[in-house]
């Protein structure tokens, strides 16, 4: 378990791949991320910041062997959290927190031994990406989340407003230069 810490308190953490394109604003990024395995749980709840820490939680324990072939693997970048608000504000929201199953696993992940954690397999998806430093909790997401529809509102940009992707790259205990994003899918993708 402290190796597994241990390796997000360094650069370097096996993520994803992607392409960039260039985009009509400074203020944020268009990523084309190549389809991929994650491991993925979903949860309700009114409050993010708490959804988020047991999702990671569940997903934690997976990493660390609760798996049918008692696998440990090495942690991933970024933790992404799907947001799916619900229609009311006072209604629970949808959340699916997801890591990124290492490359030596991605083309057969241990199956989970939570009848909650789930193997998804991603397809490629472009997004929009807005990045922050600093602490997060839910109301930074929500101001990031509209600074970047403004901006993809200013620049003319197809976008879907919803669902969204809160995402992380840090442990809690790293104090300073922290790794935050706030993701939209580009329109037409789910």
């Amino acid at each position: 378990m402290l190796k597994a810490l241990g390796q997000v308190l360094f650069t370097g953490l096996q993520g994803p791949k992607y392409t960039t394109a260039e985009s009509k604003g400074k203020d944020y990024e268009i990523r084309t991320y190549e389809a991929a395995t994650w491991v993925s749980v979903t949860l309700k709840g009114t409050q993010g910041d708490a959804v988020m820490k047991e999702g990671f939680g569940k997903l934690f324990k997976y990493i660390q062997g609760e798996n049918d072939k008692k696998v440990k693997m090495d942690m991933t970048a970024p933790v992404t959290g799907r947001v799916e608000p619900s229609a009311d504000p006072a209604s629970e929201s949808s959340f699916t927190v997801s890591f990124f199953i290492p490359q030596e696993h991605q083309a057969d992940p241990p199956t989970p031994s939570s009848p909650d954690v789930v193997i998804e397999n991603r397809p490629e998806i472009t997004v929009f990406v807005r990045t922050y430093g600093g602490f997060t909790n839910d109301q930074t997401v929500r101001a990031e989340h509209l600074k970047l529809v403004e901006s993809l509102r200013r620049d003319g940009v197809q976008f879907c407003e919803e669902p969204f992707y809160r995402v992380g790259y840090d442990p809690p205990f790293k104090l300073t230069n922290r790794r935050n994003e706030v993701w939209l899918l580009q329109s037409g993708r789910a």
